[in-house]
């Protein structure tokens, strides 16, 4: 386990130009099937680490699809295509598609899975032409899930750091979009956008757990892969201020959770650049992992200062804890599929030490929150 222990003094100030959370809420709220996703309660597991509460975010099914990526991907695209026909950000989707396909728009993303299905749907709700460049690592059925959203599916050699490139060059094309969810120098303002569309996921969280009359999260996991999910847990919880704790008759500002990460064994690009002396965005080799959408080499650009001084802690774990715990989220009713059900992985993972549960504050009192972000 890498631990920063001056990331509990970190504090995320919001650029000036960030869009107001309540406008983003608002804009998924308009889309097809929109509802917030459920906060399970795992009560015998909380009491066998001896936690005070464990909760998981449910995201096996948001907007019709098994991951939680339709929340940047929606927004990323909202705002870039209003920008792009200089349209209000409230334009609707069906006048916002009319400009986009009047100016011969196409979107362009790359994905390991949920990314690209995610974007392809979007461009479904706006009847945009869409391609999808994937590694010819994925399987069959994942292909054929993205192209059933109506968008065209371009296969490449390599590994996705290599399909990257591709959808980089595709992205340079007159009138393409190029919508990633990862970033590089001189492509930064679309996956801000991305990270800012999470912001919904997470403030709902943030209330159902008020909504259970509990104390705000004291630690929250989450996954890396690229980065831009675990990203905006980190300036969502360690914002300015703070969420506010309205689990008692008085409201007091509360302390910011200590934020764990998880990757793979096989592909711990964040853990491998934060244990780097001096630490630098490091890319890496990975190998193949049941945990699909987290087999990514490179942290984004925008994520990885964020992350390099705001997680508290970053773990790995391998794909047997991993499937281990997918059975048992299974007995639990729930269908979460490896990339969520790492993030209680890493709970046993640290729960079972002794010397991590005192580096990070874990005990009787804490709420921990997991993620499960896939079916």
């Amino acid at each position: 386990m890498y631990h920063n222990p001056s990331a509990s003094t970190y504090t995320h100030t919001p650029s000036p130009t960030s869009t107001p959370t309540s406008l983003i809420t608002a804009f998924h709220a308009s889309l097809p099937s929109y509802a917030p996703t459920p906060l399970h309660s795992l009560p015998t597991l909380a009491s066998t680490l001896s936690l005070s509460s464990l909760h998981l975010k449910d995201e096996s099914s948001r907007l019709t699809l098994p991951a939680f990526k339709i929340l940047g991907a929606s927004w990323a695209i909202q705002r870039a295509l209003c920008s792009r026909c200089a349209l209000p950000l409230t334009t609707p989707l069906a006048d916002l598609g009319l400009a986009a396909r009047k100016r011969g728009t196409r979107l362009v993303a790359c994905t390991e899975g949920n990314w690209g299905r995610a974007v392809a749907k979007m461009g479904g709700y706006l009847r945009v032409a869409t391609t999808v460049v994937v590694p010819a690592h994925m399987d069959a059925g994942t292909r054929e899930r993205i192209a059933g959203e109506g968008a065209e599916v371009v296969v490449v050699e390599g590994d996705y750091d290599g399909a990257v490139e591709v959808a980089r060059r595709e992205g340079g094309k007159e009138n393409v979009l190029l919508v990633m969810d990862t970033s590089w120098e001189g492509y930064e303002e679309i996956p801000q956008w991305v990270v800012e569309g999470y912001t919904t996921l997470l403030a709902e969280t943030t209330s159902q757990l008020s909504a259970l009359s509990l104390p705000p999260a004291t630690h929250v996991i989450a996954s890396v892969g690229v980065g831009s999910w675990a990203q905006a847990v980190v300036q969502h919880y360690k914002s300015t201020p703070p969420p506010l704790s309205t689990s008692s008759s008085t409201t007091a500002i509360s302390p910011a959770p200590q934020i764990l990460t998880v990757e793979p064994l096989t592909a711990p690009s964040l853990h491998t650049s934060l244990l780097r002396s001096p630490q630098t965005l490091t890319p890496i080799r990975t190998t193949p992992t049941i945990m699909c959408g987290l087999n990514c080499g490179t942290v984004s650009h925008t994520a990885w200062p964020v992350l390099r001084d705001g997680v508290d802690a970053a773990l790995t774990v391998s794909d047997a804890e991993v499937h281990r715990d997918v059975l048992y989220l299974q007995s639990q009713g729930l269908d979460i599929g490896p990339c969520g059900a790492a993030t209680l992985s890493a709970v046993r993972r640290v729960c079972g030490d002794a010397g991590m549960r005192e580096r990070l504050g874990i005990g009787g009192e804490s709420v921990v929150v997991v993620f499960g972000t896939e079916g």
